[in-house]
This record gives structure tokens, sequence and C-alpha cells, in this order.
């Protein structure tokens, strides 16, 4: 694709933006959660996905814009990563405790975005000289 890397950064860039979105809702408590504080009470906390999306994040939007072979590979290994983070924050948010919660609009985006970015690393443009 031709523009695959510039929409790589825009992705990681969202995934990030997305944490501030809110993310769930837990009627019983009345509290909604977002990717900066998961914490429902002392007893109780997600913890701050935030950290290893931007950390994630920015070592992918570096790798998206170099241009070498091995940046775009270790790019599939960073993309992958963000991907099982979004898979396991889905999961850890999304799941019925004594009551289920209502999932909001930034969960379903990171991990929209998250697929994203695995299917835009798999893309590079590269121009690969040819030895003649």
């Amino acid at each position: 694709m031709k523009y695959s890397q510039q929409i790589g950064i825009l992705a990681a860039l969202l995934l990030i933006f997305s944490c501030f979105m809110p993310w769930i809702e837990i009627p019983y408590l009345n509290k909604t959660l977002n990717g900066i504080d998961g914490r429902v009470n002392n007893n109780i906390t997600f913890g701050k996905p935030i950290i290893l999306y931007a950390f994630f994040g920015v070592l992918s939007i570096l790798f998206f814009s170099i241009s070498k072979i091995w940046a775009k590979r270790t790019n599939i290994f960073i993309c992958f990563i963000i991907l099982c983070l979004a898979i396991k924050n889905y999961i850890l948010f999304s799941i019925c405790r004594p009551e289920c919660p209502v999932i909001k609009v930034g969960l379903y985006l990171s991990l929209f975005l998250a697929i994203a970015m695995q299917i835009l690393a798999l893309l590079p443009k590269i121009k690969l000289e040819t030895k003649a």
C-alpha cells in the first residue's frame, strides 16, 4: 500500500488518544473507567494501560517512519505486542463480575486500532534493490 506507513502512524497516535476516552461504565458502582485510570476502588484495579500503549506506540511510530527492512520486521513484532495488549485489555475490562459493564467506544476503538496497526505493519512500502 502506498500510504500504509502514514496510516500506521496515525493509528498509533489514535490508539494512545483512545485511552482518554471512556472504556467501560460499571452501573452498580456508578463509575466510568478509561485507559488512564482503571481503578474501581482500593481492592479492584485494572492498572494503567496507557503506559504500555504509549511506550509501544512511540516505538511503533519510530519503526513506521524508518524505511529499513530490519525496522519493518521489528515493527511487526511491536504491533503484535500492541495487539496482544489490546486483546488482554478488552477481555479484562469487559468481563462480567457481579454485573456486566457497559462497554463504551474507547475500548472498541483501541482493539480496532491495534488490529489495523498489525495489518499495516504487514504491508510496508520498501524499495528493494536488485543485484544484477
